[in-house]
């Protein structure tokens, strides 16, 4: 077995790319910036649609766009004359234009960020406040890139400004906008709320992160008796921070899935790096030394779970791990093995042993 699945994999690599861009942009908004943010409540949504003939009417993508906005609580208007909080900004292509060069790493690498080399239909979301563009920018795009191909008998245009409306109609701009000026309230409303699907309470504990709210934690618990959405919860969890601990060493001690276990030694380990509290290594080092007595063989070993927990060991860097991360280290290397799973836990091994014994290297 791996570390964890492809699927939590991928959900894991989005939420550290949320964390360190959604976290890092907000360094970047002033007290006065972030205080608008919070209370954004009237949006004039101005929406721009372009074919290959020109500008054409957008109502239709206006309407898509206000009343999946006015469905989170947010008031929306149509005119610049009416008072607002922020203008959003949606522009819609036939042929989208290149732009320039595109900055790669964190918001770039996003799946819903523009993409550099589209051609196709698309709509380009970001907003902004007195005048100024706040550097937010999302696309949707349609499945195929040729709209002129895909139209046959009728005109590109129109039929492209079609395709895209359908498209806003299940792109979930809403959640993206709302985890982007931090309404957390919003989106925990939707995790309540019986009527939101899985594969939109998936988009928002995805976007959770970016966030950085505590108030989710009770929404998670509930969410983790959810087969469909466990591994999904626990990776969110793994970034509220300390208040999310007790449960996660509650996951990882007792629960009988063996993914879950992993991932909650995972983000145990992540959440002791960041805050450096110490109440995550006793869990993960008792794990580690009851494992210890009877390991004789790969039989003994629960590889997903022990891997992470010397991985997230290593990233601590108690000096109390070092005498049975070095007894683990002998271990090991003595049972013979050549499977992936022992060749991930020897790597983690050889690293955790380098990192929690740097103190005394230096020295």
């Amino acid at each position: 077995m791996k570390r964890l699945g492809i699927g939590s994999l991928a959900i894991l690599l989005l939420l550290i790319f949320l964390v360190s861009d959604g976290l890092a942009r907000r360094t970047y908004f002033t007290p006065e910036e972030k205080a608008r943010l919070d209370n954004i409540r009237v949006i004039w949504v101005n929406v721009l649609a372009l074919t290959e003939r020109g500008k054409v009417n957008g109502e239709n993508i206006e309407k898509i766009v206000q009343q999946r906005m006015e469905a989170l609580g947010y008031k929306v208007v149509t005119s610049r004359d009416e008072p607002s909080d922020v203008m959003l900004s949606v522009k819609c292509e036939e042929r989208k234009k290149w732009g320039g060069t595109t900055r790669a790493g964190g918001d770039a690498d996003l799946v819903d960020s523009p993409a550099r080399l589209w051609k196709g239909p698309a709509c380009l979301f970001s907003y902004f406040m007195d005048g100024r563009d706040m550097g937010w920018y999302r696309e949707a795009r349609t499945s195929f890139e040729d709209p002129a191909e895909m139209a046959k008998d009728e005109k590109s245009g129109p039929f492209a400004m079609e395709k895209l409306a359908e498209r806003l109609q299940e792109f979930d701009f809403p959640v993206m906008i709302a985890a982007e000026w931090g309404h957390d309230s919003r989106l925990l409303q939707l995790l309540k709320d019986s009527q939101t699907t899985n594969k939109r309470k998936l988009k928002i504990l995805s976007m959770l992160p970016e966030v950085g709210s505590t108030d989710a934690i009770p929404y998670l618990k509930e969410m983790i008796n959810d087969k469909e959405l466990a591994e999904e919860a626990i990776v969110a969890l793994s970034t509220s921070g300390p208040e999310a601990i007790p449960l996660l060493i509650q996951i990882f001690q007792t629960n009988a899935e063996t993914s879950l276990r992993a991932a909650a030694a995972k983000g145990l380990g992540e959440i002791g790096a960041h805050s450096g509290d110490p109440t995550v290594t006793p869990p993960l080092l008792d794990y580690l030394k009851e494992n210890l007595k009877t390991m004789k063989s790969s039989a003994d070993i629960n590889f997903p779970i022990l891997t992470e927990v010397v991985w997230s060991l290593g990233k601590l860097r108690n000096e109390q791990s070092i005498p049975p991360i070095r007894e683990l280290e002998k271990k090991v290397w003595l049972i013979y093995d050549t499977s992936e799973e022992m060749t991930e836990l020897r790597d983690a091994t050889n690293w955790t042993v380098k990192q929690i014994d740097l103190d005394g290297q230096i020295s």
